[in-house]
């Protein structure tokens, strides 16, 4: 797999691998959701698909983002430049998952991401990419803090499955 030398990464770059981040993100919920549908676990399920929409937003905005300041211009990074930055751990999906369960999951990596931001900080030498990355550093943290909130809505002990709205998205 080849590797980000973030010492060299562009702003242009360094917007391509956010999306890139969301992408994968939302795509390992989607699976997660699908997986636990199969399984009749609609409540975990609902709440991936809502981690999926919340990073397919989140995506489309840096899109927008990168379009507004490069236009068309072709991407040099690829999905085989990373792994697992902010999709859940593939082994992290259970059958039969209860709802914290599934939040704790979108918790972690929440965390994972936060750490890959704060980590690659200290290589870059970009001061707009500094900026972008310290931004995707702070929503992490405003994400994980959103999850806890919804968290701190189940009861304690319970898996709480109707306290999640899954017309409501976490992250909103």
């Amino acid at each position: 797999m080849p590797t980000i030398d973030f010492s060299t990464l562009s702003l242009q770059d360094a917007l391509d691998l956010a999306i890139l981040v969301e992408e994968e993100a939302k795509e390992r919920y989607e699976e997660f959701a699908e997986n636990l549908k199969l399984h009749h676990t609609p409540e975990a399920a609902r709440f991936f698909v809502t981690m999926a929409g919340n990073e397919a937003k989140h995506g489309a905005d840096l899109l927008m983002r990168r379009q507004a300041i490069f236009g068309d211009a072709p991407t040099r990074v690829s999905r085989g430049m990373l792994w697992d930055i902010e999709a859940p751990d593939y082994d992290q999906s259970r059958m039969f998952m209860s709802i914290r369960q599934a939040m704790d999951v979108a918790l972690a990596s929440e965390v994972k991401a936060h750490d890959y931001f704060d980590a690659a900080l200290a290589y870059v030498r970009d001061a707009d990419v500094r900026t972008l990355f310290e931004e995707l550093r702070a929503e992490e943290v405003e994400h994980q803090e959103l999850v806890k909130a919804v968290m701190a809505k189940l009861p304690p002990g319970d898996d709480g499955v109707e306290v999640f709205d899954g017309d409501e998205p976490v992250g909103q």
